[in-house]
């Protein structure tokens, strides 16, 4: 079992200070505006019906969670009941099913901690994870893996060559896999593991600087969406709390999010015809994101407009 680690893609703000209703309503409201996700919501789209799996540092069971967290398990410290010793997790799984301020409140979360309260991990806790998803996506119903996190270049090559393989075989499954392009942009060829892999989606940060960018080593554009990564709130560790954190891991679940809706209208939809509607339905983005699709633009995605 090699002791490589991986990183969680976050984190250059994170103030724990707690906020209004009110006020995480409208911040996240210009965040989704900004990716044109209005007359989604208007029209009824919840995520209802979709699962996501969320492999990162765990969940707390934020009041906002409710009725979303469907599955937890504990491949660091084996414990049996949701908990999140870092805050990672649970804020990107605000950012994909909290009721207040989710991209799809609908949608179901099974939740794989795999990361520890440092945010670092051994690739064999994902890869463990990664296994049991295989085995059991069907079962759960799992439409969509959220992977949060980027393996830095010190990883070991054979666990990444494993991470790569287990990803493609669950993409070939019909599970759309979304991952980070990483914080260590905005060189080209820095887009970190999973995100380099030809068939899921890689998803960067349009206003962050650092985030990952291609191509890849074999000269695949990446990343292929981008999304708002900057100050995003979302839920923290206790009730009533919101923090904000800033990276490609903000902007990765606000696309799983809303490709949970457009699975909600499409419950049939392969990974490949997901992937070619961001294709066809993102906006262009500008020069210096020159080597990406575009800006993910999330009611045409799900064909409202």
């Amino acid at each position: 079992m090699e002791c490589n680690h991986a990183m969680s893609e976050a984190v250059s703000y994170c103030e724990n200070e707690s906020y209004t209703k009110l006020k995480n309503k409208i911040i996240m409201k210009n965040a989704k505006y900004s990716i044109n996700a209005n007359l989604v919501y208007k029209n009824g789209y919840s995520g209802k019906n979709v699962n996501i799996a969320v492999l990162d540092t765990g969940v707390f069971k934020h009041k906002q969670l409710d009725g979303c967290i469907k599955h937890f398990m504990d491949f660091v410290g084996g414990k049996e009941t949701c908990y999140d010793d870092n805050g990672h997790g649970t804020h990107v799984c605000g950012i994909l099913s909290a009721a207040d301020i989710g991209m799809a409140p609908g949608a179901g979360l099974y939740v794989f901690k795999v990361l520890d309260y440092l945010g670092m991990g051994q690739t064999s806790d994902s890869i463990r994870a990664l296994k049991y998803i295989k085995e059991n996506c069907v079962r759960l119903n799992i439409k969509i893996l959220n992977f949060s996190v980027g393996y830095l270049p010190c990883s070991d090559t054979a666990e990444r060559v494993k991470i790569l393989k287990l990803i493609d075989e669950l993409w070939d499954m019909g599970v759309v896999v979304v991952a980070v392009a990483g914080n260590y942009g905005p060189a080209p060829f820095s887009v970190t593991v999973p995100g380099i892999s030809r068939k899921i989606i890689t998803v960067g940060s349009f206003d962050d600087i650092r985030s990952g960018k291609g191509p890849t080593d074999c000269c695949i554009v990446k990343p292929e969406i981008l999304a708002p990564g900057h100050d995003i709130i979302s839920l923290g560790t206790r009730d009533g709390t919101y923090v904000r954190k800033t990276g490609t891991s903000m902007a990765t679940p606000i696309v799983s999010g809303a490709i949970a809706l457009l699975l909600e209208k499409n419950p049939n939809m392969r990974p490949e015809a997901v992937k070619l509607a961001l294709y066809n339905t993102c906006d262009r983005a500008g020069d210096s994101h020159k080597g990406s699709w575009g800006i993910i633009n999330v009611d045409k995605l799900v064909g409202i407009l």
